[in-house]
């Protein structure tokens, strides 16, 4: 069960289509064009149903196999780009200033139009094939959106998968593995207000950059001695912002901003608490007034044991059995597919795309050879979760 030879001719109209989309990069659930263009694209296809505007600006296609089923399953594509200006000088660079696909994004939409394509023409399934292009991945909560729109339930979604490409993993391997793969990402901004007043008399001042500073050095004993050591946490401070450029001034206020990522719900509340305690607890030691923004953002990724081991299965066919790994480091960025696994049973895994800059990189792009490999692993996914006769 190798890359499919259709797949591999299908890849060139989706290498077309993914330099079209990295040409025309839009942000969150501003894909008015590429939304479009997906629908436009799923419906020459002749996919029975296409829905726009779930959570907002996403799109469903929905492909019935050869025979009936009550088998449904997702796959899940994102489509929104990031706000970063591309230096990488390639014949489809970005025309828009300022906004790119620096992760990826119109390489995972125009691999999924393309297994899309290739399961409306074979229809070699028994049962639903549901094709999800979602908007507002980097930072919008798409995922959550098209949950809450009632996707899952309207269109009768079991099982839900998802794939994401990886720099740096030899081309066309996967990775995954079962349980948190993927790490929850909070964010923090901590504004702290003294009584600011000239430098030479620091003893008539409260001065927020001392106290600020302590701060940050105690947050940090919060991994160190609060989270068990067979844990996994972080804690990192990303901005620290107070004074002007005047040499004798101690300021009024100051800022510290940054960002916590845990793979356990419960380290993820213990780490709520403890920074608020910790922050509190300083600022009045130092006299200085603390209001604290600790915003709980994409939950854990936590991939479904039966549906990761199938997943993995499936890519062993595609790539080879060596070619496959299952116990891959959780990684510890974020991705809003973690709500569509609270909803539905299902897996998350990563494709390699060979050596280059990393995602969110202003030199990174998609690399077009996997996409054959892509086009694969989706139809086979569907092909194998629920074969005819």
């Amino acid at each position: 069960m190798p890359i499919i030879n259709r797949a591999a001719e299908l890849a060139e109209d989706a290498k077309v289509w993914r330099r079209d989309f990295h040409q025309h990069p839009e942000l969150l659930y501003e894909v008015h064009r590429t939304a479009a263009r997906v629908a436009e694209l799923l419906t020459s296809f002749g996919v029975d149903e296409v829905v726009t505007g779930i959570g907002r600006t996403g799109v469903v296609g929905v492909i019935h196999g050869r025979e009936p089923s009550k088998r449904v399953i997702g796959l899940r594509a994102d489509m929104d780009a990031l706000p970063l200006q591309e230096t990488r000088d390639v014949p489809h660079k970005s025309i828009i200033p300022g906004k790119m696909h620096a992760c990826g994004h119109d390489g995972h939409t125009a691999m999924l139009l393309g297994a899309a394509r290739y399961l409306a023409e074979t229809r070699n399934f028994a049962g639903t094939a549901v094709v999800i292009f979602q908007p507002a991945e980097e930072g919008g909560a798409g995922g959550r959106a098209m949950v809450e729109d009632g996707m899952m339930d309207r269109f009768g979604i079991e099982e839900v998968y998802g794939l994401h490409n990886a720099p740096g993993l030899p081309l066309g391997t996967v990775a995954t593995r079962a349980g948190a793969v993927m790490a929850a990402s909070d964010t923090f901004e901590v504004r702290l207000k003294g009584l600011g007043g000239h430098a030479a008399r620091p003893n008539k001042c409260v001065d927020p950059i001392v106290a600020g500073a302590q701060i940050v050095t105690a947050l940090q004993s919060i991994v160190a001695r609060n989270v068990d050591p067979v844990e996994s946490a972080v804690l990192s401070i990303t901005r620290f912002h107070a004074g002007t450029s005047a040499d004798n001034i101690i300021p009024q206020t100051a800022v510290i901003g940054g960002t916590v990522r845990t793979l356990d719900e419960e380290i993820r509340r213990l780490m709520d608490e403890r920074f608020k305690a910790v922050v509190t607890g300083l600022a009045g030691g130092m006299g200085v007034e603390a209001e604290i923004d600790y915003e709980w953002g994409y939950p854990v990724v936590v991939n479904h044991a039966e549906q990761t081991a199938f997943a993995a299965d499936v890519a062993r066919g595609v790539v080879g059995p060596d070619q496959v790994t299952t116990d891959m480091p959780p990684r510890l960025g974020g991705e809003d597919f973690a709500y569509m696994l609270q909803a539905r049973p299902g897996a998350f895994v990563f494709m390699g795309i060979g050596d280059g800059a990393g995602v969110h990189h202003p030199e990174y792009d998609f690399n077009d050879d996997v996409i054959p490999h892509g086009i694969s692993y989706w139809a086979k996914l569907v092909e194998t979760a629920m074969p005819v006769g």
